[in-house]
Order: C-alpha cells, then structure tokens, then sequence
C-alpha cells in the first residue's frame, strides 16, 4: 500500500518511526477544499489529531483555519501562521490563563461549553479592556454511534451546554458587556461514517438556530464540528475520505439563516490515511492457542487499539510483496509492543504471511491520533517521523 516508495531506504530508519505521505496529504486537502468550496463552506483543521511541525506548515499554506482544545494549541497554530481570526478554542475545561491568552491574541472565537466559563470569559476580558467573540455549543443530542469514549453529542455527556439551559444562557448573555455571541457551535463525536446522522444533526441544528434567531440574536458562524470517519478496514482502496457525500449531506439538509457562514473542524479525515507506523518484529512466540508478533512499537506510539479497540490495517512489508519471493503461507498473529501492559497491542487475530524476527510490519491510517497521542510511558523514547520527501 506505501505507494513508490524505495523498500531499502525506508528499512535504513530506525524502528519504530511514523512514515507521513505529504503527496497524499495535499492530495486530500485539494479534495476537501474542492468540495467545501462548492458551498462557501469554511473548514477549520482540529489540531488535535496531529500536530506534527511540517503537517501543520502544509495545513496552514492551503488556507484551512485551525481547531483548538488547549491553550498550547492556540500558541502552536499561531506559531505555524494561522490567521489568529481563524483560530477557534473549543475544550470543556479551559483554564483562566488559556482564555487569557486566546482573548490577548485575539482568537476568532471560543467555543463555549458552560454558562460559568461564559461569564470566566467575560471576566477576564473586562480586566484587559476586550471583546471575546464566543459561539454556544450546544448539546444536540444526536448519538453518532460510535466508540461511547468518542460520542461527545448526547446528555450523558461532559460536553456542551443542554438544551434546557439554553433560555437561562442566552439571558445571561445579554447582560455581559465583554462578550461578543457571534454563533452556535455542535460536535457529535468522531469516526462517523453514516450520513444518516449527520443528516440528524442538521435536522436539530434547525431547530436550534431558529429558536435562538426567534430570541432576537442574529448569528453570523455555525460550526457544525467534524467527526468524519476513515476506510480504516481498506485505506488502499479509499486513501481520501468521501468529502463529497459528506458536504452534500450538509449542504442539502441544513438550513442556513441571511449571513451566517458555515464552518467545520476536521482533524481524522485530513491527515489520518497519510500516516504509517512502521515497526519492526523483535521475536515470534508461538502458543497452544495464538501466536505473538512482538513488534518494537506499541500503545506508546498507538493507543488507539488499547484505548478504543480500534483496528488498523496491518501489512508485512518484508515479505507481502515488497520484496522477491513472498510467502504464500498465512498464519495468523497478535500483534504486541514491548510496554509492561496485557493491553498493549496494535492488533489481534491478524494474518500474515509467515512473519519472522527482523520483518517490517505497517500499521496503516495512523496520522490522527497516533504520534499526538503517544507517550514516554515505561521511559520509551518518541518515534521518529520518515517524510515521503525524504526518501
């Protein structure tokens, strides 16, 4: 699946490194760019999925704006040429100083999660004499059906502001005078593949919007979030997300108000199928019941699989096909790092062709949530990052 490239200098890199496809990157910010722009929709890049130096540089010259949940966020999208008016702070727990520093910078924008930190936010803007631009997010209570760790859109959820206090908020808002309500804002949580929520999501966004226009307060930004999953099961034959289906879905089914703009926080969908863990197999154990593959990465360089028990695509590339003479013998392996963890594993029940110590493995659509996720845990060293330039 790693497409040209040279088998021999990528087996000179020290193991375990993350390999980033730049081409493939661009290709999928052309995409996505392509399609939003059909409908004036302005996308905002969620940092939090990866916050690599030469992956936001490349992020930041295509013009996407930037997604942020903390203040260390805030200060890097600004560092790597962000337009601070395009710069959005979302996060249900924002410290005095993080907002201090977004209102200082003068950010587009803070997402808002509770009627207390509205009025923190107000607070701190009056000490320094600012305006705050803030939107409202708003629980919609849509399910997204995913990972219950990653649904963030129903009521037993920390996140957003419910429907109920909507009336007492919206009160409390008029009487603020360093706070500026520029809009609403929703995230449902994440890796949704089914445009049939989405749809959902518009249909209450609707509702939500009308009801705050009836109140008297005319609203120039929705943000809609993102959570826009991957191919995670076949990412060769899907290596670019269907922005089609999904801008169309939005662009079909919600109703937007006389000068409001519609913006989107995308972070898997742009950066997650250009990323590889490449590792490299230090023993094989056989067992009565199931063979290990013991790799020199694990959930120190992808938690995901202990986290979420998520599942990678995951390719031998010493033997299935990048080199003379693959194997035509499968057998079938967990796939297990070297952290003192019984949960540390990229994969289980994975079959391979007959994997030996030494042998490369690929663990594919790893460019969100994999080198931003990983940790020092066990006093591990940080992989490393191969570009495809550099090969």
């Amino acid at each position: 699946m790693l497409r040209n490239i040279d088998f021999q200098k990528l087996n000179k890199n020290p193991t375990p490194f993350y390999f980033y496809d730049l081409d493939l990157l661009r290709a999928t910010i052309k995409e996505l760019k392509s399609e939003a722009q059909k409908y004036q929709f302005k996308v905002h890049y969620a940092l939090k999925a990866n916050t690599d130096d030469r992956v936001l540089d490349i992020v930041s010259n295509e013009g996407l704006g930037a997604d942020c949940v903390s203040g260390n966020e805030v200060k890097k999208a600004l560092e790597h040429n962000f337009r601070a008016g395009d710069v959005f702070y979302a996060g249900v727990g924002k410290t005095d100083t993080e907002i201090l520093t977004g209102i200082k910078a003068g950010i587009g924008c803070f997402n808002c999660e509770s009627l207390q930190e509205i009025t923190v936010i107000n607070e701190i803007a009056t000490k320094i004499n600012k305006t705050a631009r803030i939107a409202l997010r708003i629980n919609p209570h849509v399910d997204s059906k995913s990972h219950s760790y990653i649904t963030t859109g129903i009521e037993e959820n920390k996140f957003g502001i419910q429907l109920w206090e909507l009336d007492e908020v919206l009160s409390v808002v008029r009487t603020l005078k360093n706070i500026k309500l520029t809009g609403l804002h929703f995230h449902i949580g994440s890796q949704i593949t089914n445009m049939d929520i989405f749809k959902e999501l518009c249909i209450k966004v609707n509702k939500i919007n009308e009801r705050v226009a009836g109140e008297g307060f005319e609203l120039s930004l929705l943000n809609l979030g993102g959570g826009f999953g991957i191919d995670y099961e076949d990412p060769a034959e899907n290596p670019v997300p269907d922005f089609k289906s999904f801008f169309g879905t939005f662009n079909k089914y919600l109703k937007v108000r006389t000068g409001q703009n519609v913006y989107f926080e995308l972070g898997r969908s742009v950066v997650a199928q250009m990323g590889t863990l490449i590792a490299k197999v230090l023993y094989i154990k056989k067992g009565r019941s199931k063979n290990f593959a013991v790799v020199d990465a694990g959930m120190t360089e992808l938690i995901r699989p202990a986290l979420y028990n998520s599942v990678h695509k995951i390719e031998n590339l010493s033997i299935n096909g990048q080199e003379e003479n693959p194997s035509e013998i499968y057998s079938t392996y967990d796939i297990v790092g070297p952290v003192c963890e019984t949960t540390d594993f990229l994969g289980k029940g994975v079959s391979l062709p007959v994997t030996y110590r030494g042998d490369l493995l690929a663990v594919y659509s790893v460019g969100a949530y994999g080198q931003s996720m990983a940790s020092n845990y066990n006093l591990r060293e940080k992989a490393g990052v191969v570009y495809s330039d550099d090969l």
